[in-house]
């Protein structure tokens, strides 16, 4: 196992092969650079073999939606500044929430047709991999 990662602008650690989450078990995944190097190094053949990641056909929709939910968590943000009514943020916590995690659906079911599907047709132990890092990310999405 290597050593926890951290750069100057993201205080947040993440150790490969461990759960990938912020400080204190905060839930918040981390996304600093050497993370993000790291784990397109260590993708899995299929992005070796069609150099695309399972959301890649799809990059542009996906920035967009989520530039949308950066959007809702600003309002978010005005909501407080504002004083606006308790029930009311909460409503909007709410949808922000259902938004990442239908995202988080959305690329969850990308990675499977992608990456588990490909590491399945090759079978070993690369597909007992995939499978292992999708119910761990489906035991995430979960939890929260």
């Amino acid at each position: 196992m290597t050593s926890p990662q951290t750069t100057p602008d993201t205080p947040e650690t993440v150790t490969p092969d461990t759960d990938r989450t912020g400080p204190a078990g905060s839930g918040a995944a981390t996304t600093d650079p050497g993370t993000v190097a790291e784990a397109t190094s260590q993708c899995c053949s299929a992005h070796a073999a069609t150099g695309e990641h399972g959301y890649t056909k799809h990059k542009e929709a996906h920035v967009k939606r989520l530039r949308r939910i950066e959007g809702q968590i600003r309002g978010l943000q005005r909501m407080v500044d504002e004083d606006v009514y308790c029930i009311d943020i909460l409503t909007q916590v709410s949808a922000s929430t259902k938004a990442l995690q239908s995202f988080a659906l959305q690329l969850l079911e990308e990675h499977l047709r992608h990456c588990v599907a490909h590491a399945a047709l090759d079978g070993g132990a690369e597909m007992d991999a995939k499978v292992e890092e999708a119910t761990a990310a489906i035991a995430r999405l979960l939890r929260t």
